[in-house]
């Protein structure tokens, strides 16, 4: 079984910012654990690039759609490099593989009669390209800012019977809970999901007619509209995983990934990912057990406001990976924000918490290691029948586990760095530096130099998969190599005899 895990496709109408960075990341910190616990894994991340902002956005420049997504797509496939996000499947929706799947999905529920056709007249958000109802307006009886410019259409399109599949999602949502896997992680995010499907009283629209729209996939059984960009966008999930809607299709390749873990941020939960996607793939058929689990991520605010463009307080993270690191900025956006909620973005902080964590404790810590080591055993470590840092180092390793288990990567990390805390603190109880002096205490060195160097060999594996690079580095100066994964954390994976590298910077300090 593969552990299939995916995040939210990046819409190709605006540059990355350090939200897509963060889901990355997030994403990618998930799949590295999992390959470390010996599963197979497929992650799964691309581009969004059809829809009525992005037709405008490319008119306004006077070029292609086709050519404008594939200059954004560009962008984004060179930052996930720079960060070394680890992908396994690109989906971008204008791939022939994702209209074939899209098409055959659209025509298996036309052929269901899940859609109807009519004409009606309603208010169209253009930024968010959905059709909107009385229920989104405020209490002044206006359509808020967040939909942006908002006008009044009558138009004939295909609809979706989404609103009888209601108490099948109200029910599934109870059973996921009861069951200890929730449709929604994390918990608090349960009961905003059920309230808003609650409410669910209408269908969803799923068409635009080509007199307003072109770019985007077309109907197969009406060929004067193309679908919903939601409609989609969504179903990249199933068809860059092997999935194939054609009845008698071999769907072995497919049944061995699905279903997923989706990482998404939670503006878009709800009514897409936690509404419209289920019931879209009850009504092809999916069974419950199918249905895919959600990990809904935070914002990273600046001062409490929501970061955006247009009031000019963005932050572009291929700037801050220049400036800081890409170790810098993977660490602080793992460690710096609880999975599930909102966090405010600072350099400073970005800068603190690379300096005290990565350079001072980690990197100081490696260095003193091996200089001790190489000072008063050229190198040569002799394994101890015991340690006083075994149990501490289990403890910790299982509590790492048992948090990324749960996607709470902050505190897996609070885990590895309390291993890390104690080592240092270690070294000033044992002081390495008078111990040498005394040939009387010469097993008690080598204690102590092998469990510092043990220590660092195991928090070099727990760290892979928020620094992977950083990691690997570690253990070249351990001059420990070969496969690793979480079952190689166990303590006396050193040798008797093990000759350690030569200790150089992983971590320089930022100025």
């Amino acid at each position: 079984m593969t552990f299939f895990i995916t995040t939210a496709i990046d819409y190709t109408n605006g540059e990355p910012h350090i939200g897509h960075a963060y889901e990355k990341v997030l994403a990618d910190a998930i799949a590295r654990y999992q390959r470390l616990k010996g599963n197979d894994v497929f992650f799964l991340t691309g581009v969004d690039q059809h829809g009525q902002k992005v037709q405008q956005s490319a008119q306004k420049q006077g070029v292609a759609p086709a050519e404008f997504v594939d200059r954004l797509t560009e962008k984004f496939l060179a930052l996930w490099k720079k960060l070394d996000i680890g992908y396994d499947g690109w989906a971008a929706t204008t791939e022939p593989i994702h209209k074939r799947c899209v098409q055959a999905m659209l025509q298996l529920l036309w052929e269901k009669g899940d859609f109807y056709r009519a004409k009606r007249t309603g208010y169209y958000s253009v930024r968010q390209e959905q059709f909107l109802t009385d229920k989104e307006r405020g209490e002044d009886g206006e359509f808020g800012p967040e939909w942006g410019e908002v006008v009044l259409l009558e138009e004939e399109n295909y609809y979706f019977k989404l609103a009888q599949h209601r108490q099948w999602l109200l029910d599934l949502i109870d059973a996921r809970s009861a069951a200890g896997r929730p449709l929604v992680t994390p918990d608090f995010r349960v009961a905003e999901l059920r309230n808003a499907v609650e409410k669910l009283s209408g269908d969803l629209c799923i068409s635009r007619p080509k007199s307003r729209l072109e770019w985007g996939i077309e109907l197969p059984f009406d060929k004067d509209f193309v679908t919903y960009v939601w409609f989609d966008a969504l179903s990249n999930y199933v068809s860059f995983a092997g999935y194939d809607p054609t009845p008698g299709a071999d769907q072995s390749v497919f049944r061995s990934r699905w279903p997923a873990i989706h990482v998404i941020g939670k503006d878009i939960l709800i009514p897409p990912h936690g509404i419209y996607w289920p019931i879209m793939l009850k009504a092809c058929g999916f069974a419950d057990d199918d249905i895919p689990s959600l990990l809904v991520h935070g914002w990273w605010n600046i001062a409490g406001a929501k970061m955006s463009k247009s009031t000019g307080n963005s932050v572009d993270p291929d700037v801050l990976a220049d400036a800081f690191g890409v170790a810098a900025l993977r660490y602080y956006l793992l460690s710096d924000i609880a999975t599930g909620r909102d966090a405010d973005f600072s350099e400073e902080r970005l800068v603190q918490r690379y300096n005290g964590d990565l350079a001072n404790s980690l990197g100081n810590l490696l260095n003193r290691s091996l200089s001790m080591a190489k000072r008063y055993r050229e190198g040569v470590l002799r394994k101890p029948p015991a340690s006083p840092l075994d149990g501490f180092v289990a403890e910790k390793v299982a509590a790492y586990s048992r948090r990324m288990d749960a996607f709470e990567t902050h505190a897996a990390i609070e885990s590895a760095w309390e291993v890390i805390i104690r080592c240092n603190a270690y070294v000033e109880e044992s002081a390495p530096w008078k111990l040498a002096k005394d040939p009387a205490a010469a097993e008690k060195l080598d204690e102590v130099l092998y469990s510092l160097a043990e220590s660092l060999r195991i928090v070099s594996i727990l760290i892979t998969p928020f620094l992977p690079a950083s990691a690997d580095a570690i253990r070249s100066q351990l001059a420990w190599g070969g496969a690793i994964g979480m079952d190689r954390c166990a303590w006396g994976g050193l040798a008797d005899g093990h000759r350690l590298g030569d200790p150089v910077p992983v971590f320089p300090r930022l100025g």
